[in-house]
């Protein structure tokens, strides 16, 4: 008999330690950016009525938790890190699951990651001297120009900084996601508050009939637009379920910090718009890219435009603390299936994170902040991730019918038809872009078309080697 000494050590894993606080925060985190203190001015210039855009931001969340609710079914089925990549997988086959991976990895969350740290440069800049903005480094050699400002610098370190926290294990992270998110909602919550009693004190006070003025100036293409801009806005939700192998009894959390998250942005949101529209009248919103600050200007003065920035700030590293989290663990699992750079399934011995997943990352979102190209890819691939979404959600009516003795621990509310509107207008966003945008859509398809040799290059060397076991929905319940 061998000795315990002589035994093959146990390979490192993630450790479930997101309790269900954790969970929600993180749902939170990675939606409530810089989108709702952006967003509404541009939807006003399609929806030119109160009652309009707030219905269109009801009609987003209600897409939005239609989502979250099928999420949570396939989400305690399949309690692995991935979320959107293992659905996919499981549904569908590897190949659906890697293309999504790949463009995450490429674009939508490195991208995601450079331009949250560009945005938090720009609102943090304002609060440093007027050099801040003078370029720092010139290169001009034939046709590559390039120009390093300290805003590069200073995305940079906000990446950097929080990939080394989460590096450091994930309760470091974790830490500084909750601090930031309870400052969030505190700040938010006496934006709100204290909205509510200055509008008291402006010419006309409370005057309830701004929110049915222009009521008649609905038409349905416009709404369809609007919420394209409204669905951006939610975006983050799925980001627990990326995360779900290190949450504690993810049968329960799992599902209950989905909708819980989902809820309270929902109501957020309804909230800050509430207050811009007793603000300020429809002709002061419509078009204005910093609805946020325009309203906080009126509310309470020329000093509030400094303090608003600095709320906004907050809120955009926030949601990058919460980016830096998930992201990686999607890679990881994309890797620990074989299908994508085998060094990225790798789990710190100590820290129990998959270190290598986060340098890389953040590596990526480093380059694409440095490039300054990150928005333009991330236009090309919208139309992408819409439709990576409508399978997901398709996937929990597939698996039903494959799979219907596989355990569920939690079953959606509303099946089939919430799992059905969510596919439905996903894939009605998805056409819209095409039909709007063929040029953007066509780069896109070339960035997923770019995969094919990588999934064939991996696939194969995956099969010259064990495969590592899957768990199942019908495995044995998580700890």
């Amino acid at each position: 008999m061998k000795s315990p000494s002589s035994l093959p050590a146990k390979p490192p894993s993630l450790l479930r330690s997101l309790g269900l606080l954790d969970a929600t925060f993180l749902v939170i985190g990675g939606v409530l950016g810089s989108g709702i203190f952006m967003t509404t001015g541009l939807v006003a210039v399609r929806l030119p009525s109160p009652m309009l855009i707030l219905a269109v931001f009801i009609v987003g969340g209600f897409v939005t938790l239609s989502g979250a609710l099928s999420f949570a079914e396939l989400g305690a089925m399949f309690p692995q890190a991935g979320g959107p990549y293992v659905y996919l997988r499981e549904a569908y086959g590897p190949p659906a699951g890697f293309f999504y991976g790949w463009v995450f990895f490429w674009v939508i969350q490195c991208g995601g990651l450079a331009a949250l740290a560009v945005a938090f440069a720009d609102y943090a800049g304002r609060f440093l001297p007027p050099s801040f903005a003078q370029p720092l480094l010139n290169i001009n050699v034939g046709f590559v120009h390039w120009s390093l400002v300290p805003g590069q610098v200073l995305a940079v370190a906000s990446i950097l900084i929080l990939s080394l926290a989460n590096y450091f294990g994930l309760k470091s992270g974790t830490i500084i996601q909750n601090i930031f998110t309870v400052i969030r909602l505190a700040c938010v919550a006496l934006f709100i508050g204290g909205g509510i009693v200055a509008i008291n004190h402006l010419p006309g006070g409370l005057d309830f009939s701004r929110f049915f003025s222009g009521a008649g100036s609905f038409s349905l293409s416009g709404f369809g637009l609007a919420l394209v801009a409204v669905l951006w806005a939610y975006d983050g939700w799925y980001s627990v379920s990326c995360a779900a192998e290190e949450v504690k009894n993810p049968r329960r959390n799992l599902p209950l910090s989905l909708i819980l998250g989902t809820l309270v942005v929902t109501i957020i949101y309804l909230l800050l718009n509430f207050v811009y529209f007793l603000a300020l009248p429809m002709d002061r919103i419509a078009g204005v890219e910093r609805i946020g600050e325009t309203a906080a200007l009126r509310l309470f003065g020329p000093r509030a435009g400094g303090l608003m920035s600095g709320l906004i700030a907050v809120t955009i590293f926030g949601c990058l603390s919460a980016t830096v989290i998930y992201g990686p663990r999607v890679f990881y699992a994309m890797s620990k299936d074989g299908l994508f750079f085998s060094s990225l399934k790798d789990i710190h011995p100590r820290y129990r994170v998959p270190g290598k997943a986060i340098i890389a990352s953040a590596a990526w979102a480093c380059l694409l902040c440095l490039s300054g190209k990150f928005q333009a890819l991330i236009e090309y691939v919208v139309f992408a991730l819409v439709l990576f979404f409508a399978g997901s959600g398709l996937a929990i009516i597939v698996l039903r019918r494959r799979r219907p003795e596989a355990e569920r621990p939690y079953r959606a509310w509303g099946y089939p038809v919430l799992p059905l509107l969510f596919v439905a207008i996903n894939a009605a966003v998805f056409l819209n872009r095409v039909i709007a945008q063929p040029r953007e859509s066509l780069g896109g398809a070339v960035i997923l078309v770019m995969g094919i040799p990588g999934y064939f290059y991996w696939s194969a060397k995956s099969r010259r080697r064990p495969s590592p076991p899957q768990a199942s929905a019908t495995s044995p319940p998580p700890p």
